[in-house]
């Protein structure tokens, strides 16, 4: 038998296919059942043991170069297929536009109450301030009169933030360090308020893990409760538009004031919605308070001044004062929800009412 020749014959059947099944049909006719290699192969037996030796290493030698050239001819052919195919059998992925129905451009309610909060108390005499979200322990815990076991510094209601130093940082739980960053300048008399997102491991109908709430200070000599009680009812009455609005201050605890009281405000339920300044039942809506001597003294002020401060969230004024029924809702999100809660850009706080 002429091995040789049958080589020479098998590849080049190889490389003048052209489409997979004509491949196969090589494959088949040299390797199949009764192919002709097979065949050789069993044919080994019935030659001498000098002849065997060598015909056993053209045959083997043969089989690797056949198949080296087949896996290389196989693959040319399938994407030349690949190719074709998806020349003839074309397919439009692409999707029609959705349909939107355009909607007119709405401030988001946090943003707006947040614009309202800012006129209010620039117009009552305070200054802005801003300070970092990533806080460190001594701002957001030590300097406000936190001890080292209250439940605020647990893992469970703080987020701690890695840190390549040994200094322990958090995503501040309230914005009161800008308070404490503000007393450290040392430029009194102070009188200033920071708005701004904070973070706490919590999430419900009232609570979001980030949200956002406004701090206000105001220190110099002589400050007292009287000061306080004035500077947030004014600011109430003023944020609700209603002058008749009742303001209760119920004594409370806060490790940064002393004393504290957190002030409720009247209102009524009707037909499930709250109305703010009406009926007798009371609303807690904020914390309030003497700036406790320990922040002063933590802040380094040696000055013999006193102050008061208060603190509110942004986002429970808004779903009061436009009645909101989920906090939640205010990060999902939902172009229905800003459509129907949004406000308008031209749209601005008016104080003329008072």
């Amino acid at each position: 038998m002429n091995y040789d020749k049958i080589i020479q014959s098998a590849l080049k059947e190889v490389e003048d296919s052209n489409s997979s099944e004509k491949l196969e049909q090589v494959r088949i006719k040299y390797f199949g059942k009764n192919g002709t290699f097979t065949n050789a192969l069993k044919s080994l037996s019935t030659l001498p043991i000098e002849e065997k030796k060598s015909v056993g290493e053209k045959l083997n030698g043969f089989k690797n170069l056949f198949f080296s050239s087949f896996s290389k001819k196989k693959n040319q052919i399938e994407n030349l297929e690949i190719n074709k195919k998806l020349e003839n059998d074309f397919i439009d992925l692409s999707l029609p536009a959705r349909e939107v129905n355009f909607i007119e451009a709405k401030v988001h309610p946090i943003s707006h109450t947040t614009n309202e909060i800012v006129n209010i108390l620039g117009d009552m005499g305070l200054s802005y301030e801003e300070g970092p979200d990533i806080e460190d322990d001594f701002h957001n815990f030590s300097a406000l009169n936190i001890p080292e076991n209250h439940p605020a510094r647990q893992m469970h209601d703080t987020f701690y933030v890695k840190s390549k130093t040994h200094e322990t940082l958090v995503l501040r739980t309230h914005t009161s360090p800008v308070q404490i960053r503000s007393l450290k300048k040392n430029k009194l008399p102070l009188k200033i308020f920071a708005p701004g997102r904070t973070y706490r491991c919590d999430s419900d109908m009232t609570h979001t893990p980030m949200f956002h709430q406004v701090e206000g200070l105001v220190v110099d000599k002589d400050i007292t409760f009287a000061n306080l009680k004035w500077f947030v009812e004014s600011f109430c009455k003023t944020f609700f538009e209603k002058n008749d609005l009742k303001l209760r201050f119920r004594p409370s605890y806060f490790p940064f004031t002393e004393p504290s009281a957190e002030v409720d405000i009247n209102f009524k339920k009707e037909s499930g919605k709250i109305i703010i300044g009406e009926g007798d039942k009371w609303m807690e809506i904020l914390g309030c308070g003497l700036v406790h001597p320990e922040v002063f003294r933590m802040s380094g002020v040696k000055q013999d001044v006193t102050g008061f401060a208060f603190g509110m969230g942004i986002e429970r004024l808004a779903m009061l004062k436009y009645g909101m029924p989920d906090l939640r809702d205010f990060f999902d999100s939902d172009l229905r929800w800003l459509e129907h809660y949004g406000f308008s850009f031209f749209e601005k706080t008016d104080l003329s009412w008072r």
